[in-house]
């Protein structure tokens, strides 16, 4: 099927280019709008019809998400680290120390709790193999902590490091990540370890901003939304 070209080509190369929380039925569409734009901006998402993207678990996706490249843009990060301020403090009172998942959610947990004046930890995947054999770096106390991502598809690791944080002592109720695919998978992840999701913006609320900005066609979008409906067996 052939594509109208929009502003930005929808080819074979990746572009270059809101709140949602899955447990709670808050949808912020301030964040929502102005995070997704930003995403698509700095080129954290791309998106690609043909050929889609071979995500590492083997499913083929019509986007991609590298939120890394945004810790690049002073002045978008202080947007993002803002939004995650404000929705902490109006959303999640209870958190009274910040975890960052290792390593992409640390510069963001760094951030987020200078600005609280907070204390911070991250959580590696693994426990080191050496010296003192820490999953956990920093000091770990029986305080309420908010977990830190940059990115959330089915949860797994995410779950991982709260898991990590409970075994040592912790306690932790939220995480709270930039972007979520919206995945089913993962709303059942965080139900079943009884934890609740926010995030900045997700997948349907980045994929309406894209098209509003003529980023990709009507026909494109649904196409795209297609593939949230059943991502293990969507093809192009």
């Amino acid at each position: 099927m052939a594509f109208r070209r929009s502003r930005v080509r929808f080819s074979s190369t990746p572009h270059k280019v809101d709140l949602t929380n899955f447990l709670f039925p808050i949808l912020l569409m301030d964040f929502s709008s102005q995070i997704s734009k930003i995403l698509l901006q700095t080129n954290a998402v791309s998106l690609r019809l043909n050929p889609p993207f071979i995500w590492t678990s083997g499913i083929n996706s019509p986007i991609y998400t590298d939120n890394r490249i945004l810790i690049s843009y002073p002045k978008e990060r202080k947007i993002i680290v803002k939004k995650f301020v404000e929705l902490i403090k109006t959303k999640i009172k209870n958190a009274i120390a910040i975890a960052g998942t290792s390593t992409a959610g640390i510069p963001w947990a760094s951030w987020i709790a200078d600005k609280t004046n907070l204390p911070m930890i991250y959580v590696r995947n693994t426990k080191k193999n050496y010296g003192k054999e820490n999953q956990i770096e920093g000091k770990i106390e029986t305080k309420n902590y908010i977990l830190i991502e940059d990115l959330i598809s089915t949860g797994k690791s995410a779950i991982e490091s709260i898991n990590a944080i409970r075994n040592n002592g912790g306690k932790i109720s939220t995480c709270v990540s930039i972007f979520s695919y919206e995945l089913k998978e993962a709303k059942n992840n965080f139900k079943k370890i009884n934890c609740n999701f926010f995030s900045l913006t997700n997948f349907s609320n980045l994929i309406s901003e894209a098209e509003k900005i003529n980023y990709i066609s009507k026909e494109e979008k649904n196409l795209i939304l297609s593939w949230k409906k059943s991502p293990t067996d969507w093809k192009f």
